[in-house]
């Protein structure tokens, strides 16, 4: 599945601020069974999401339609426990883009950039701010630059990403896309070499 090419994104979020949310809770493993990525995002957070007979909790923030957007902003210490990838699949086929934490487990956050989604680590202070702000508040994401800003008050914070993932990120490139892309200069490299 190719990955979309990301520079800007505005967006309303889903603020979710409980931390410690291991890939169980993002993606629970009954649903491993797949083997494509199709289906994913009907089950992301489906113990907290849905009841036993199928119907959605009514308290749970993706079920609340006031919040909506492509952008997930979690608590501290968002995808801990299993490496399973399916936790990405799962938060990409819901349709967020973004997810925002003041800490991500490092399986769980290079997952993210492999299947397209970027994970921005900001401060405790600026991911309380978001959570203080309304339903209808907006956060810009600019990759090139490497901020996020709150449009509720205009702060931004600068966000870290190896230089590797964000060439991928910005050109919509996986890493077969990025050696399909360089196949000229590597061709060259191979004939100069011998």
């Amino acid at each position: 599945m190719p990955i979309n090419k990301f520079i800007t994104l505005e967006s309303t979020y889903v603020p979710l601020p409980i931390e410690n949310v291991d890939t169980d809770q993002i993606i629970p493993a009954r649903f491993l069974k797949a083997t494509t990525k199709d289906g994913f995002g009907d089950n992301l957070f489906a113990d907290w999401r849905y009841n036993k007979d199928g119907s959605p909790k009514a308290d749970f923030v993706l079920n609340k339609p006031e919040y909506k957007g492509s952008v997930l902003v979690a608590g501290k210490n968002f995808g801990s426990g299993s490496s399973r990838e399916h936790a990405a699949w799962a938060v990409d086929g819901y349709g967020f883009k973004v997810v925002v934490s003041s800490f991500f487990a490092d399986i769980f956050r290079n997952n993210s950039l492999n299947n397209g989604v970027l994970p921005v680590i900001i401060s405790e202070e600026f991911l309380a701010e978001l959570f203080a702000a309304g339903a209808d508040n907006t956060v810009v994401v600019n990759l090139e630059e490497q901020t996020i800003t709150n449009k509720a008050n205009g702060k931004s914070e600068s966000f870290d990403i190896n230089s590797y993932k964000k060439n991928c990120l910005l050109n919509g490139f996986d890493d077969i896309d990025y050696l399909m892309n360089a196949k000229d200069e590597i061709e060259t490299y191979e004939r100069n070499r011998s």
